[in-house]
């Protein structure tokens, strides 16, 4: 729930500044980003470029897929002006897509980031983001660097990766996590959202709203717990 002494005006504040891109040049940039590689919804990739731009510290993509997201990140890091690190965890695969399936997720997600000239603003880690192996590799890249933004589209588990990770976000750091709603909830949904919901009622997240299709925005509440 979403209380005016909370983050009320902070979810005004959201809806604000996606009327205000909708004015902007980057509107259009990030509306070919959407149709050549993402399945988010336009409205979450404005947040996650605005959140790129705004936010202190690094920023962790988990489940970059083809690069979507990746480049929309990439995009608002760019138009900072700042230097921050991004990290995209993806494991690879293949999807069947009418418009976005692909053989090779990992070609694919690379020759994105080559075609769109962000490869250099993105560290790409090979790997499921839960394995050991991963998790010790995104300390290492992050050093005593600490997460500002995470952007947490894998498989339902939610929670398993956040608690992978937690101990190096910012308190209030930016978390948009996808597949938290639908009008036919499938097994996916329903677990995504009630790892959220856990997490908000242990006070451990901030709810900010839904956006596009399926994408709970809010914030970490987690360092003082």
């Amino acid at each position: 729930m979403i209380t005016r002494d909370g983050g009320y005006g902070e979810c005004l504040d959201l809806m604000h500044r996606l009327m205000t891109y909708r004015h902007e040049p980057i509107h259009s940039e990030l509306m070919k980003v959407r149709d050549r590689y993402s399945m988010l919804h336009l409205d979450v990739l404005i947040l996650i470029y605005h959140f790129a731009r705004i936010c202190s510290g690094a920023i962790l993509e988990i489940g970059a897929f083809v690069g979507g997201a990746t480049i929309a990140t990439a995009f608002g890091i760019r138009d900072s002006g700042q230097n921050k690190r991004l990290i995209a965890i993806e494991p690879g695969g293949s999807v069947k897509h009418k418009r976005l399936g692909t053989r090779n997720i990992l070609r694919d997600l690379e020759r994105n980031l080559t075609r769109e000239r962000v490869t250099d603003l993105v560290t790409l880690i090979k790997g499921h983001s839960f394995k050991p192996e991963t998790v010790a590799t995104v300390h290492r890249v992050l050093g005593s660097d600490q997460v500002g933004l995470l952007i947490l589209d894998a498989d339902a588990a939610k929670r398993r990766d956040i608690d992978c990770y937690r101990d190096k976000f910012i308190e209030g750091a930016w978390m948009v996590i996808d597949d938290c709603y639908g009008i036919d909830a499938n097994e996916k949904i329903t677990s995504s959202r009630a790892d959220v919901d856990a997490l908000v009622a242990a006070g451990l997240l901030e709810p900010l709203g839904f956006y596009g299709w399926s994408t709970w925005v809010g914030r970490w509440r987690g360092c003082g717990g």
